[in-house]
């Protein structure tokens, strides 16, 4: 299993109710940054980053960063291709997350 390299905490929403500029008679300043951390902009809750993936060799791109990003199989890519692309990526321990997605609805019919 592989463990994502970010240790910090996400924050994607701010929690604070804004305050009308001139709720109280008075002008305020320029609101900066306020609804994430630029950081982890585009960080998951799994804290990996995804990375679209439609062949296996795309997959080795990620051979050096598969504590950062995870893989997610493209939705035009074949059956077969799907698999290959799973079974190489059990062998360079790359996360996929939509690893079953066609496969699943086939094997019901």
């Amino acid at each position: 299993m592989v463990v994502p390299l970010l240790t910090k905490k996400i924050t994607k929403k701010r929690v604070k109710r804004f305050k009308r500029p001139q709720s109280d008679r008075k002008i305020y300043v320029k609101l900066f940054h306020h609804s994430m951390v630029l950081k982890t902009r585009h960080y998951l809750p799994n804290r990996f980053k995804k990375f679209e993936v439609n062949n296996v060799a795309d997959l080795e791109l990620l051979m050096m960063h598969n504590r950062t990003y995870r893989a997610e199989i493209g939705h035009s890519v074949s059956i077969m291709m799907r698999k290959l692309v799973v079974q190489r990526a059990e062998q360079l321990d790359i996360v996929v997350t939509n690893k079953l997605a066609r496969l699943r609805s086939q094997e019901d019919e």
